[in-house]
């Protein structure tokens, strides 16, 4: 049986998150549509491509490497985000549920980086 990249917890996950992310990036002020928006959404899709790639390595060391990156980015996203409740860009709902989707796939990606350390 063949794994499809689809088939992954993780990339089900993230792709909510982009969607979310999409969602809340609207209500930003103008001022903030080049600078903290544009660096939110470069951030969130080169996450999804280090999960592809990681998805598509063969070798073990490299594939920890894109995770390793792709735990860096998760990190610059809650700071970003964190970033965003202080300037009241988005309420304390948002700021939560955001932060929880990005805390779940933290998560999987723990687990996907521990199954690699194994191998």
């Amino acid at each position: 049986m063949k794994v499809e990249v689809g088939d992954l917890a993780i990339y089900k996950q993230y792709l909510e998150l982009i969607f979310y992310t999409e969602k809340i990036v609207e209500k930003y002020p103008k001022c903030e549509r080049f600078s903290l928006v544009c660096t939110i959404k470069n951030t969130t899709y080169e996450g999804m491509r280090k999960i592809l790639l990681a998805f598509k390595e063969f070798k073990k060391d490299e594939k920890f490497f894109h995770l390793n990156q792709l735990d860096a980015d998760l990190k610059m996203l809650k700071v970003f985000i964190r970033v965003s409740y202080k300037r009241k860009y988005i309420n304390s709902k948002n700021y939560t549920a955001w932060s929880k989707k990005i805390t779940n796939i933290g998560n999987l990606l723990g687990g996907w980086m521990k199954s690699c350390q194994k191998q």
